[in-house]
């Protein structure tokens, strides 16, 4: 499945190995926009809308090794071979099945919170429940959505986030989709062990990347390094955007 991309560089960016970024849950190739505006300037990248998500492909089948293989061919069709990878979230698991798929065309990995685990609890039915009573009201504008969703929501900034993908009364995420592939999107099969450099990088509020996870994560990424930032929840990203691009730079060598 080819994929729906944005291609950014500027002159000033080398002809190294271009950066592949994967957006998350829910969202688009524009939630790693904050991170983009400043690696352009490094290196070529790669945006993508993940199938199922923005204006990518839909399908009724969701899996990392089908999401991976899509990343693939997309890059196939871009003539890219090679790259280094950034992934948050969902989009990290994505990045790092394609260190299991295609272990000789990954470069560098980098995960944005998010562990090589199968996650037990479910985070996201209240999410899916607000969007489908956004659906079933039939409601077309974004403000009128927002009232809805606040009756099950409480956090504004995931209502924000999500109505980002909300155009003309239609979700650019395929919801029923992705809540019966919900289960599938929160476990994880064990891959084998990746003998390259990545940053797993966490913020220090948020459970996805907790140390109770580190033996397994070590076991599939053994040159694995950490970097932690403080005051910064799971959108770590988002929250403290010049740490993580510090921490980004110096491991790709900027």
């Amino acid at each position: 499945m080819n994929l729906n991309v944005r291609l950014q560089s500027e002159q000033s960016a080398t002809d190294d190995l271009p950066l592949v970024l994967i957006h998350g849950l829910f969202g688009s190739l524009d939630n790693l926009g904050i991170l983009a505006r400043d690696l352009k300037q490094y290196r070529r990248l790669v945006q993508l809308d993940v199938r199922n998500h923005g204006l990518s492909p839909r399908s009724t089948e969701m899996s990392y090794a089908l999401m991976a293989q899509d990343v693939l061919e997309t890059l196939d069709g871009l003539g890219i071979d090679r790259f280094g990878v950034i992934g948050h979230s969902m989009g990290g698991k994505i990045a790092m099945m394609l260190t299991a798929l295609a272990p000789e065309r990954v470069d560098k990995l980098v995960v944005i919170d998010m562990a090589p685990v199968a996650y037990p609890t479910r985070h996201h039915d209240e999410i899916f429940a607000a969007l489908q009573a956004v659906t079933e009201a039939g409601i077309t504008s974004r403000s009128a959505a927002a009232t809805l969703m606040r009756q099950t929501l409480t956090e504004e900034g995931v209502i924000q986030f999500l109505l980002k993908s909300f155009h003309e009364g239609e979700w650019r995420f395929n919801v029923p989709v992705l809540y019966q592939c919900y289960d599938r999107l929160i476990g994880w099969q064990p891959q084998p062990a990746w003998p390259h450099p990545a940053l797993f990088i966490r913020g220090d509020r948020s459970p996805y990347l907790a140390d109770e996870y580190r033996d397994t994560l070590l076991a599939q990424f053994p040159q694995a390094r950490a970097w932690v930032v403080a005051g910064a929840g799971h959108w770590v990203h988002a929250e403290k955007p010049d740490a993580v691009l510090r921490a980004i730079r110096r491991f790709f060598v900027l």
